[in-house]
């Protein structure tokens, strides 16, 4: 690893064993780009890669000189206006409106490690070894005004991190309009994109497009990631697939509005940049004030897209995702949602966690509900004191009660929400985020606080914190169940309107992080009616997201697929719940359920006072199992084997850091009538050692002993034609079959 500035070429070279990043100081003192992607060997001057061109009706720099455009030249942190007409990665106004910047280069320094981003989150080395961070500044002198890019690359991963930096110094101020948190100017338009779209109930489905000319891109403009679009996209070339080609990944750490754009010109070269959306973004700075951006982090591949999800994974798992619930695996929960919805009652509840504790569970969650008056959701938002009605001895004695029997407790909170019948919006209306002099809109029959003052913020801490501190709370499941609409911050003026989207992000932030240091021990799960702030701003504070409020397994399986693409099994949370499905109302096996879930956090949310003994039974061999293996299901290398958006049947892998043992599971949607046979191809394995290949649960079949390069190469039959697999219960076969294999070294 290493990064170097050549002084005769002006140019800075970052590589490490897989990848390079070249960024040189063109003539006219701003930061051009040269190279991003696969290890170049470490020369004085890449000159030969900057392309310069005289092309007719184009805006020139200098005097005399036609073929220095920034029209046409590739370009590090490029703005709109001084020659380039494309879309800009930052716009800055001054005080009589004029937009015209010329930021020039002005020094660097080069620093081991990774400095830490103030109060925003980011990737992070645990020694400075790990990476090496390259600060280029730029200034226009005649406004007073620093740009600082900062540019990380890791020493083991093909990873670069980039974030950027606004001084001022200017006696009048500026007005940023405009700061992406990171730039890409590619030479070429031969990418695919693939982004990852949806709504409630089916996030983070992959969509693939050719690049052409214009903008393509993903976006949010709802006050969190969304489930829309999630803040992360893949650029492939068109011969990549799963495991081989070119791909590149761009994730953005940050969890309010964002937008990720891919710009293809007239001339074929493709921009990128990503950062906060500039809709309804104004941030005035006055002399002596910075603006810093959020993360990017981009991620070079050149063996296809399961090798980019890999090194996305290990990286947010270890590097991103914080405390001691980092490495911990997860506890298995039980959550009463599902279960009870806002009708319960102690009894109701210790009943429920009784038989979870028989099965084996090790946590109740106990969700929306416990709190003020509430027995629907229209009140009560807000007022964060028990029950004493539903709960006599409140959340203390419940807690007390629960870990009595051996088991640890959780408990939902919506701290950013309010229901207009409530103590709190009662006594502070102007806390809304919204124009209360105009109408404005509710969903779920809520409103939302205003998290960009810091009095709000302070209040909600101050309620969390004294049900967390007096009684026993181990983990928290904290929701978000609706986007903005109209934004407005009462009680504060013109200029600050501007500031109140990002600013309540980072309220969000604060009030995460004054808890997680006050309560290091609890495990807190992100939610937004699911999965619509699923990103990894979260997963700085949160190691783990409520993946989606869809159980159903089936569509689980295309949900964890898709989220898998960028985001660790460790942070997918995970549920058994009733059949017939809650959601879409689909019957399936408690088999094909927890095979799905498995994949992830793992744990139950139905009610297990209603089951069978046989399920029961059934659960307890579920529980144990997951016991056994969590560890590597959770923290294992991850293969996505079969697309289940391309086909009927799907299949995925975990496989040991050793290589020695591995759980493949397959899925088939439909039973096919005559069916094909079929056989999936493991992955990861070592070639030379023999594996006793069984299946773990159903059939129990004993598949035999293979080698690695049989069971790569020439596959593993899971075949299930219509006379029947061998073995296999016909009960068992049908609609909504799975088969989960255990893998392990003889």
């Amino acid at each position: 690893m290493a990064i170097k500035f050549h002084h005769t070429s002006k140019e800075f070279h970052l590589y490490n064993e897989k990848i390079s990043y070249v960024i040189k100081v063109l003539k006219n003192g701003q930061l051009g780009h040269v190279y991003y992607g696969k290890k170049l060997t470490d020369k004085e001057s890449f000159e030969d890669l900057v392309e310069y061109a005289r092309r007719d009706m184009a805006p020139y720099s200098f005097e005399g000189d036609s073929t220095f455009s920034l029209e046409h030249l590739k370009q590090e942190y490029p703005t709109f206006g001084s020659g380039d007409t494309r879309y800009p990665a930052f716009e800055l106004e001054r005080e009589d409106g004029s937009r015209a910047v010329d930021f020039k280069y002005q020094s660097h320094e080069i620093i081991k490690g990774k400095r830490k981003l103030e109060g925003l989150p980011a990737v992070y080395v645990e020694n400075e070894d790990e990476a090496k961070t390259l600060e280029i500044t730029l200034e226009d002198e005649q406004i007073h005004t620093k740009i600082i890019l900062s540019y990380t690359i890791f020493s083991q991963r093909p990873v670069i991190t980039k974030h950027v930096r606004f001084e001022c110094e200017h006696p009048e101020g500026i007005t940023l309009l405009n700061c992406m948190s990171g730039c890409l100017d590619l030479p070429d338009k031969e990418y695919e994109m693939i982004e990852f779209a949806g709504s409630w109930n089916r996030e983070r489905h992959p969509h693939s497009r050719e690049l052409t000319y214009g903008i393509q891109s993903v976006y949010s403009m709802r006050g969190c990631s969304s489930h829309q679009f999630n803040p992360f996209f893949i650029l492939k070339r068109k011969n990549a697939d799963e495991f081989q080609g070119e791909v590149l990944g761009f994730s953005l750490v940050y969890s309010g509005d964002f937008i990720g754009q891919v710009e293809v010109d007239n001339f074929d070269v493709t921009r990128v940049v990503m950062g906060i959306h500039p809709n309804e973004f104004r941030w005035e700075l006055q002399k002596g004030e910075i603006f810093q951006t959020p993360e990017m982090v981009m991620v070079y591949s050149e063996h296809g897209m399961n090798e980019m999800s890999q090194t996305y994974h290990e990286l947010y798992r270890t590097r991103l995702a914080r405390g001691i619930w980092r490495d911990k695996e997860r506890p298995i929960l039980i959550n009463n949602w599902e279960a009870t919805y806002f009708d319960f009652n102690e009894e109701k509840i210790l009943q429920i966690a009784r038989k979870a504790k028989e099965i084996g569970i090790e946590l109740f969650v106990l969700d929306d509900g416990w709190f003020g008056k509430r027995n629907w959701d229209n009140c009560s938002l807000g007022d964060w004191y028990p029950n004493l009605e539903k709960l006599p001895d409140g959340i203390a004695g419940l807690s007390k009660k629960i870990e009595e029997m051996g088991m640890k407790f959780g408990l939902w909170f919506e701290p950013e929400m309010v229901n207009k019948d409530s103590d709190l919006f009662r006594e502070h209306p102007d806390w809304l985020l919204a124009d209360i002099r105009r109408n404005y809109c509710h969903s779920r029959n809520q409103y939302i606080l205003d998290f960009s003052k810091k009095e709000v913020v302070d209040h909600i801490h101050r309620k969390m914190q004294k049900i967390l501190s007096e009684s026993s709370i181990s983990y928290v499941k904290w929701d978000m169940n609706r986007s903005f609409s109209e934004v407005f911050s009462n009680g504060n003026g013109k200029s600050y309107q501007g500031k109140v989207r990002h600013k309540y992000i980072l309220g969000v932030y604060d009030l995460y992080e004054r808890l997680i240091q006050e309560f290091p021990e609890v495990l807190f799960e992100s939610c937004a009616s699911g999965g619509a702030r699923f990103d990894p701003g979260m997963l700085y504070y949160a190691p783990q997201a409520w993946t989606s409020d869809n159980t159903d397994a089936v569509d689980r399986i295309k949900i964890q697929y898709g989220t898998s693409y960028v985001y660790p099994l460790s942070s997918i949370g995970s549920h058994v719940s009733a059949s017939p499905n809650h959601q879409v109302f689909r019957n399936t096996s408690l088999d094909i359920r927890a095979n799905v879930a498995y994949f992830g956090t793992f744990g139950y949310e139905l009610d297990i006072t209603k089951l069978p003994e046989k399920e029961l039974d059934q659960m307890k061999v579920q529980v144990k199992f997951m016991k056994a293996n969590r560890k590597l299901l959770q923290q294992g290398t991850f293969y996505r084997l079969q697309s289940p958006f391309e086909n009927n049947s799907s299949a995925w892998e975990v496989v040991s850091e050793e290589k020695d043992t591995a759980f493949a599971a397959y899925f088939r949607v439909l039973e096919p009538s005559h069916g094909k046979f079929e056989r999936i191809y493991l992955k990861g394995l070592d070639p030379e050692k023999k594996y006793q290949v069984k299946e773990c649960f159903g059939a129990k079949i004993d598949c035999g002993e293979h080698y690695g390069d049989e069971l790569m190469y020439a596959g593993l039959s899971v075949s299930d034609c219509s006379s029947g697999l061998p073995g296999v219960a016909r009960e068992q076969q049908g609609d909504f079959f799975s088969r989960l294999f255990e893998i392990r070294e003889v």
